[in-house]
């Protein structure tokens, strides 16, 4: 797979941000998107897309508007088509609550979706002290959920909490999105012991109901340590059990063992429906030293 044929969108002011981090942590494997009316979110570079809601001198930007933002967007679909025309994957990474993540998001979604794109969205939903916020935010989460083939709940709040603990600004500090597009990246642009394609990735993302995905990294001979990393993840609260579909990548270093690989896929899929569809891939990385990393996508969750 051609690194053309894979994009990091980033829409809005934090989803920009964690954009620009996450295409750094897997440069030259992607190309970047970045969808703002503010120009304090762009930068440049040969592979960096730069998209503004709006011209040079509109120094409101989208002024809290989200129906402002899906109107440029929509506007700026000429552009997008060629954009995406050769894209088969695109990992989406949006604040909602605000004018330009809420209402661009879903629309570049869909032009995305429209192109025939497979479309993987994080939406970080606003603090709980913000109800105003959560209210226009969980407006544009049902659209994007409608749209992109999964959307991921980012809580705010959780994420907050853990940067925290390690010191750090909860803006800067979103490694568990970087941990995520890095290993989505990985699977499928480069070879491994048991390979992942675009097919596989499709048969998961078309399973019926909800679906998330989980990235979980720990040492090679603690699997359940590395569960328990990928459930702690910064995610708004939803019971994965008895999922329909899941496709999971192991990725570690050059010791990993195929046992280790096994001990690790059965934890994970252990709470999936009794006939649910199992797609595992996994690859020895020379980065990973004594580290597995384990990237999961679950599909066909049915809400009680």
């Amino acid at each position: 797979m051609d690194p053309s044929n894979i994009l990091i969108a980033g829409v809005g002011g934090i989803g920009c941000s964690w954009a620009n981090q996450a295409h750094q942590k897997c440069l030259g494997s992607a190309h970047l998107a970045l969808i703002d009316a503010d120009d304090s979110s762009f930068k440049t570079g040969d592979d960096v897309h730069v998209l503004r809601l709006g011209h040079a001198l509109d120094s409101v930007g989208c002024a809290a508007l989200p129906p402002l933002a899906e109107q440029r967007m929509r506007g700026l679909s000429t552009i997008t088509n060629r954009l995406l025309e050769n894209t088969e994957l695109v990992i989406l990474l949006a604040g909602l609550g605000g004018g330009v993540g809420t209402g661009a998001a879903h629309e570049f979604a869909r032009q995305a979706r429209q192109s025939g794109a497979i479309v993987l969205a994080v939406a970080g939903l606003p603090f709980e002290s913000q109800p105003t916020r959560m209210e226009i935010a969980l407006e544009g989460l049902e659209r994007l959920e409608h749209t992109a083939h999964i959307t991921v709940r980012l809580s705010l709040d959780r994420l907050a909490r853990q940067a925290r603990e390690k010191g750090q600004l909860w803006q800067m500090g979103a490694e568990w999105i970087e941990d995520l597009v890095d290993g989505l990246v990985r699977t499928l642009m480069r070879m491994g012991l048991i390979n992942l394609d675009l097919m596989d990735l499709r048969a998961i993302v078309d399973q019926t109901g909800e679906a998330t995905m989980l990235v979980g990294v720990g040492r090679p001979d603690d699997p359940r340590g590395i569960l328990e990393a990928a459930l702690k993840a910064p995610l708004s609260a939803m019971d994965v059990g008895g999922a329909k579909g899941c496709l999971i990548q192991v990725e570690g270093g050059l010791g990993m063992t195929i046992g280790q690989v096994d001990a690790v896929a059965d934890l994970f899929t252990s709470a999936l429906d009794a006939d649910a569809q199992v797609i595992l891939g996994a690859r020895v990385s020379e980065d990973l030293v004594d580290t597995i990393r384990v990237v999961t996508l679950l599909a066909g969750i049915h809400s009680s």
